[in-house]
């Protein structure tokens, strides 16, 4: 071995390293080897704001093994014949500053090598073109890492003494779901309307030709007499009128459209999408992930030319060149696209081959030539026998049209995208009579506006500037991870809906239903993350003001392109920062969060009250100042909100616990609400309800939710030594416990042959358990 080659990631390692030949020898440093210290031996603060913010960082505990093999390498081939390959962007600049600092090389000195793509060519011309570590590029990383550090560790112990049930805030994290927060108020703040929609099917020949009316009617009374006069109406065509259109590619991926699109059209959320690419990635599939750059380079335009002209012809191939909006779009150059174009499948899993695909289609699509298309309108007149259609003359809303799409040519749609379904249109002429089929008037409601997707979300945060490519999934599972947001399940609630029917020319009536409000598959806002977003918005309102955040984005891009000093920056956030955390100890904790008298209890006598606890909304029946007779709790009623619950609901919650009947032997069965849900309580036995209404179980539902958990656990029990020793089958398969150790048990081992001396070498072998504590600290 001649040469040392370090990159990030075990695969892109194995990647590489077939290119390379036996010259080179490639190893990983499995991600990011130091980070911030939690705290530093002689006491002093790891991030230092007195002396220009003098940052401590500590050796993962994790990685000592690869770093140790890392300086056998280095020692083996010299720091002359190392080269750092990781990725090219602020995150990849700043492994490779780390690695300099720990394997003692010179970041001036060491060779820095950049690829766009994990490909022989590619590799082998960084390898031609080597460079040194952009310092300015890691400061830059190291400002955003810093600035994240400050606003966690001093707002989030204001976020826990502050804030019922807070756990932390994050200077892009709380504006996220601010967004979500605001949305959320404005669908509760919206007016519901209705009005009626009119539509008809013709008899065009042999063919049915479907309109609507062009006015919408405000009122059942409007809608009705409409209808009515049409019982003896006649319907013409009046005005045939088509105009071509044609319909261009959008530009290959982004980041942030990756994740949009891959949500949209493949269920994707944002973390499950870049896991995808960062695979694809590394096994060389596709260009570097994390990019804002449209752009794609000439060597991929051509190859996409040659393939479009060969396989669909040479019509449809079209070159574009796209051009960057984003002015601080430095994360990379080029666009997420194939290596190679012609591959059509990938190894790896579904998700991996439906991601490559949507990439792969896109960029070609990119390629090719605009969708022709030929737009049709039926404008069809309305004769009531008598007045020949003045009413239509009077008022041109009072028609019906019918509207259609032809593709002339389908070009990039041949591969991507055909959006709407092509509506087609029967041949007919001005003039032409048409047979009334069925005309009917729907009442249709007014939407409030959509709740936001991880998608939607995204895009959202792009515009306004706010995140970075590589952000943009870590924000969308942080807010979720922190209970600060969810991702909605309900299909919506059954609403009535008034249909109007003309039927052998009298108005018939009908109430029909559909269902509204579903939130499946949308980021809701919890109860805690509105409190949190509440409390942010009223005392720190610099940690969650768009502009402001957006702000600092462009701060970093500055300081990346040597625009801005690191210091000048981290100094210019810190001081108003800091004087907001001081002022907090003003902060009174009771005024924070909605705390609403809800009513009275009428057979106690006793105020109700919906306030926010330490684990979510609650009720509260009676005075926390009552030291004779405490208060009863019981949780918000499913959909219900501090400041909307009713005294009935209310009411209705604090019917629980309630004793649902017994069991075959007798026992008591207990319904109650817990902070992890609904459940039944048989002795010492709980039994999760899930979607059961606890007020509502039966007995009958309650003894067969009971046989079913007695028979989980018993298949769970494989043995009981006693003295606390047990045989179990658990998630991971089967093990050995005495209540304080977990043994796991070899796979060549049937677990029901093991003996108790078995379980009892098992146990002395196995390594202690990990204290909770512990295990918490190294999670974070």
């Amino acid at each position: 071995m001649k040469n040392l080659v370090i990159v990030e990631s075990p695969a892109k390692a194995k990647t590489i390293e077939k290119y390379l030949g036996n010259d080179f020898h490639v190893l990983s440093s499995v991600g990011h080897i130091r980070a911030i210290a939690k705290k530093t031996k002689d006491g002093t603060p790891p991030i230092d704001i007195q002396h220009g913010f003098k940052t401590t960082y500590e050796i993962d505990p994790e990685k000592k093994k690869v770093i140790a093999e890392l300086k056998k390498a280095v020692k083996s081939v010299g720091a002359a014949n190392v080269w750092l390959a990781t990725d090219e962007d602020r995150e990849g600049e700043a492994i490779a500053w780390h690695l300099c600092e720990v394997l003692k090389l010179d970041p001036k000195s060491t060779k820095r090598i950049t690829f766009h793509e994990i490909t022989k060519s590619a590799i082998e011309e960084a390898i031609k073109h080597p460079r040194t570590v952009d310092m300015k590029l890691v400061e830059a990383q190291q400002a955003r890492q810093i600035l994240d550090r400050i606003v966690g560790f001093e707002l989030s112990p204001v976020v826990w003494q502050k804030v019922p049930g807070g756990k932390s805030a994050g200077r892009v994290q709380s504006p996220a779901v601010r967004l979500l927060v605001e949305r959320e108020h404005e669908i509760d703040a919206f007016a519901g309307s209705s009005q009626f929609k009119v539509t008809a099917i013709f008899a065009a020949g042999k063919q049915e030709l479907k309109a609507e009316l062009k006015q919408r009617f405000d009122s059942e009374e409007e809608a009705r007499t409409f209808l009515e006069s049409l019982a003896g109406a006649t319907f013409t065509v009046a005005n045939i009128s088509t105009s071509p259109s044609s319909r261009n590619p959008a530009a290959p991926f982004t980041t942030s459209t990756l994740q949009q699109e891959a949500n949209s059209k493949l269920g994707m959320g944002s973390r499950a999408t870049m896991a995808s690419a960062q695979k694809l990635y590394q096994e060389g599939r596709i260009t570097y992930m994390r990019t804002d750059s449209v752009n794609l380079s000439s060597q991929a335009i051509a190859a996409s030319a040659d393939y479009i002209k060969r396989l669909y012809g040479i019509e449809y191939s079209h070159v574009r060149k796209f051009k960057t909006k984003s002015a601080g779009a430095q994360e990379a150059h080029e666009a997420i696209r194939p290596t190679d174009i012609t591959r059509e499948s990938v190894s790896g899993s579904d998700y991996d081959q439906r991601l490559y695909d949507l990439i792969r289609r896109r960029t070609l699509a990119s390629q090719m030539a605009p969708a022709k298309l030929e737009n049709t309108t039926i404008t069809i007149g309305i004769n009531d026998g008598e007045k020949q259609n003045n009413s239509s003359k009077t008022n041109d809303k009072l028609v019906f049209e019918a509207k259609g799409q032809v593709v002339l040519f389908d070009g990039f749609l041949r591969v991507y995208g055909g959006g709407k379904d092509d509506t087609i249109l029967p041949t007919v002429k001005s003039g032409d009579q048409l047979q009334r089929h069925s005309v009917e008037a729907r009442q249709v409601f007014a939407r409030p506006p959509a709740r936001y997707t991880e998608g939607t979300l995204v895009k959202k945060l792009e515009e306004l500037g706010i995140g970075r490519p590589s952000t943009y999934a870590t924000i969308m599972n942080t807010i979720q991870t922190r209970g600060y947001a969810e991702k909605g399940d309900s299909e919506g609630v059954p609403r009535d809906v008034i249909l109007l029917q003309l039927i052998d020319n009298k108005v018939e009536r009908e109430i029909v239903q559909e269902k509204t409000g579903s939130n499946k598959g949308k980021l809701v806002p919890t109860p805690a993350g509105e409190l949190i977003s509440g409390f942010l918005t009223d005392h720190f309102n610099r940690v969650v003001d768009y502009g402001f955040t957006a702000d600092v984005e462009k701060d970093f891009d500055d300081i990346a392109g040597d625009r801005l000093a690191r210091n000048t920056m981290l100094e210019k956030f810190y001081a108003p920062f800091h004087a907001l955390i001081e002022q907090s100890g003003n902060i009174d904790r009771r005024t924070v969060g909605a705390n609403r008298e809800v009513g009275i209890d009428p057979k106690s006598g006793k105020p109700i009250i919906a306030r926010f606890g330490r684990f979510g909304p609650m009720l509260q029946l009676g005075s926390s100042d009552d030291k004779a007779d405490k208060p009863q709790f019981a949780p918000l009623p499913k959909g219900a909100k501090i400041e909307t619950v009713t005294l009935e609901q209310a009411l209705h919650a604090f019917e629980l616990p309630r004793l649902v009947g017994q069991t075959e032997d007798g026992q008591d069965i207990k319904a109650n609400v817990g902070r992890f849900g609904p459940y039944i309580q048989i002795g010492k036995l709980y039994v999760s309800l899930k979607d059961i209404d606890p007020r509502e179980v039966t007995q009958e539902q309650a003894r067969e939710l009971y046989a079913a958990k007695l028979k989980a656990e018993a298949e769970k029990n494989i043995a009981d030594f006693g003295d606390g020793i047990k045989v179990l089958n658990g998630r991971f398969g089967p093990y050995v416990t005495d209540g304080n150790k977990n043994a796991k048990i070899p796979k060549d081992t049937d677990p029901k042959t093991i003996t108790r001396d078995q379980a009892v070498e098992l146990l002395a072998n196995a390594p202690q358990k990990r204290s909770a504590r512990r295990q918490i600290r190294r999670k974070k």
